[in-house]
């Protein structure tokens, strides 16, 4: 069975410095029938003015994932982590027993795009912890490229989470697809572009997600920049 989220459907924060739409219930925005999907608890598609950003706050039990698109994210973490994310980089930081950070546009004239990804850890009262790692564009073109996985497997980020995220970029004739594990759920977010998820048609911004399903095949990309979630059930 697959369930589409269109974009249009979405919360929507807009705080004028920065447009957040969320795909699950987030802050203020809340909708019973989108509280999550497994163990995914947030994809927030973010855009960021320039000169702006989100001051320092805290975080706990959470693991947090950032995928930039466009411009840079600077990061600052109370852990010492000083950093500035740029597309093709995925950050990943365990909040554990607790995280205060801060994440801002220092560009004068360009916005900064991201998602922010949440999902429920293994465990709680971990020890906070940081990772960042690029991926190239010929490493995610015509493919689904894992990024994060439990293991840290074929170069990805480390999760402290039952989940492997990939992303891939698509065009044309290109297929990707991931197998799902029986008992094991799929969620599909096109952040640029458009392609079919399992015959399904997708524009930038839906999502999709899938359970009883054998896979998850992506075609027919036009321009797209996708990730694929293997998700645990909770």
């Amino acid at each position: 069975m697959i369930t589409l989220r269109r974009s249009q459907d979405r919360g929507l924060a807009d705080l004028g410095w920065l447009k957040s739409h969320h795909s699950f219930s987030f802050a203020d925005y809340h909708d019973p029938a989108h509280m999550g999907f497994g163990n995914l608890r947030v994809v927030n598609d973010d855009r960021i003015a320039p000169g702006t950003g989100f001051g320092t706050h805290g975080h706990r039990d959470m693991e947090i994932v950032s995928y930039v698109l466009e411009g840079a994210l600077a990061h600052r973490d109370s852990m010492g982590q000083v950093a500035t994310i740029l597309p093709g980089e995925v950050q990943r930081m365990t909040a554990g027993t607790g995280v205060m950070h801060s994440e801002f546009n220092h560009a004068a004239d360009a916005q900064t795009h991201f998602l922010q990804i949440w999902l429920l850890p293994s465990a709680a009262g971990l020890k906070p912890g940081y990772e960042q790692k690029a991926f190239s564009a010929d490493e995610r073109r015509g493919r689904l490229r894992l990024v994060a996985a439990p293991d840290g497997a074929d170069g990805a980020i480390t999760l402290h989470a039952d989940a492997r995220l990939y992303a891939g970029l698509l065009d044309g004739a290109e297929t990707a697809s991931v197998a799902l594990a029986p008992g094991r759920l799929g969620y599909v977010f096109v952040a640029r572009g458009q392609a079919s998820v399992n015959g399904l048609a997708l524009r930038e911004g839906d999502g999709a997600a899938l359970s009883g399903e054998p896979a998850v095949t992506m075609t027919q990309g036009q321009g797209a920049e996708v990730l694929v979630f293997d998700l645990a059930p909770r």
